[in-house]
C-alpha cells in the first residue's frame, strides 16, 4: 500500500485538479490573518500541494513544529512565517516528487522570509526514529490529511507522543469514516490514495489515541463529505466520511472523562489573531473576559500547556463535584454544516 500511494501522489496526480474527491483536504476554511503568509509561497509549491484549508493553531512563534506528511512544503512554509527565526521547522514525507518541488524552493523562501528555518527529510511517518530527534523535543506536530495514507497508524501516534514535549500537542486534519470499512474497500488503491480507504471508524481513532496516552482526544471542527463521483460512490455504499481536525495533547494527567472540580478561566484576549474569543475546540470557544466553567481537563489543557500565559484560573482540584452531563459516546460529527461551540464543558 506504500507503493501504491508513492505512486499515487508522485506520478499519477500532477496537481490537486486530478483527485477524485474532496477528501483529501481538511476541514478547516483558510483564516483571514493566514492568507497573507500563503502569498509568500513560491507557485510551483502550492500547485504540487494535494489539499486545502491549512493547520495551523496558534502562539507557534519560537515552536519547534514537525509536519507528518509535508508533500511540497507549503504547510512546512506558511508554519514557518508564524514560527519565526527563533523556531524551527520539520517536514517529513516518503515521496521523492514531493520532496524535490519542497527542496528546490528553500533558497527562495528563506530569502523571502529573512530567515530560513525549514527542513525536509525523506521518511515514513511511522518511522520517525529515522529523523534521529531526541524524546520530548517538539512543541507541536502537525499534519494534513495524511494519517489515513498509513498502514501503520498505532505506529504514528506511538511516534508522535514520543517526540511532543509535554504540554505539546499534536494538531491536525484526517478522514474517518461512521463505521469499520470492509477489507475490500481498505485494500483499493484509487479509495486508498483518495484518502477514504485508509479513513479509521472514527470510535477506533480516539480509543486508539488514548491507547498511546492522549488522553482526551478534542474535537476542533468536521464537516461531512460528499462523494460526487459515482463509481466511488457505488463502491462505498451507505458508509459516511467526514473530515475532521483535532487536537491531541500530551499531558499525563488528564482523565477518561470531563470531571468537574468546580473550576473556570478568563480569556485575556491577548492572542493577536483571537481577540474576541478562543477556540480550544468545537465545544469550547471562549470569550474574552468572561468567566467560563470548565471540566479538570480543560483546565490542564489551558494552564499546563503554551496557552497559560493567556488565561486566568479560578479554582482547583481540592472537591469533585462529579461529571459533566452530556458527555457520550456518540457520533461526534455534525452530519450538516459544523456548529459552533457552546460555553457546556462537552
Amino acid at each position: 500500500m506504500r507503493e501504491s500511494v508513492q505512486d499515487y501522489y508522485g506520478k499519477v496526480l500532477q496537481s490537486s485538479a486530478d483527485l477524485k474527491t474532496s477528501a483529501c483536504c481538511d476541514v478547516s476554511t483558510m483564516p483571514q490573518w493566514l492568507k497573507p503568509l500563503l502569498a509568500n509561497i513560491h507557485p510551483e509549491v502550492t500547485e504540487k500541494y494535494y489539499g486545502c484549508g491549512l493547520v495551523a493553531p496558534h502562539l507557534l512563534s519560537g515552536c519547534r513544529i514537525l509536519d507528518l506528511g509535508s508533500g511540497s512544503g507549503r504547510d512546512c512554509y506558511v508554519l514557518a512565517q508564524l514560527a519565526g527565526a527563533e523556531g524551527q521547522v520539520i517536514g517529513v514525507d516518503m515521496t521523492e516528487e514531493q520532496l524535490d518541488v519542497a527542496r528546490r524552493h528553500l533558497d527562495h523562501h528563506a530569502e523571502r522570509f529573512g530567515f530560513a528555518n525549514v527542513s525536509f527529510h525523506q521518511g515514513y511517518i511511522e518511522q520517525l526514529d529515522s529523523l534521529n530527534l531526541p524524546d520530548n523535543s517538539i512543541d507541536v506536530i502537525v499534519s494534513n490529511c495524511v494519517i489515513n495514507l498509513s498502514p501503520d497508524k498505532d505506529a504514528v501516534l506511538r511516534e508522535a507522543y514520543r517526540l511532543l514535549k509535554p504540554g505539546g500537542e499534536l494538531y491536525f486534519s484526517d478522514i474517518y469514516a461512521d463505521r469499520r470499512l470492509p477489507d475490500a474497500l481498505r485494500q483499493d488503491d484509487v479509495l486508498y490514495g483518495e484518502c477514504l480507504g485508509g479513513a479509521l471508524y472514527w470510535n477506533d481513532f480516539e480509543n486508539l489515541a488514548r491507547r498511546h496516552g492522549f488522553l482526551d482526544p478534542r474535537l476542533v471542527e468536521d464537516r461531512p463529505l460528499e462523494i460526487t463521483d459515482p463509481a466511488i460512490a457505488a463502491k462505498l455504499g451507505t458508509a459516511r466520511f467526514f473530515s475532521a481536525t483535532y487536537r491531541l495533547f500530551k499531558l499525563t494527567e488528564l482523565e477518561p472523562a470531563c470531571e468537574d472540580y468546580g473550576q473556570a478561566v478568563v480569556y485575556r484576549g491577548t492572542i493577536p489573531e483571537a481577540v474576541h474569543s478562543f477556540k480550544l475546540d468545537k465545544h469550547h470557544e471562549i470569550e474574552t473576559g468572561r468567566i467560563f466553567p470548565v471540566c479538570g481537563n480543560t483546565w490542564r489543557m489551558l494552564k499546563d500547556t503554551r496557552f497559560a500565559q493567556h488565561f486566568d484560573f479560578i479554582g482547583n482540584f481540592e472537591r469533585h463535584y462529579g461529571i459533566f452531563p452530556g458527555c457520550g459516546g456518540a457520533l461526534p460529527y455534525d452530519a450538516t454544516e459544523a456548529s459552533r461551540g457552546g460555553s457546556a464543558c462537552c
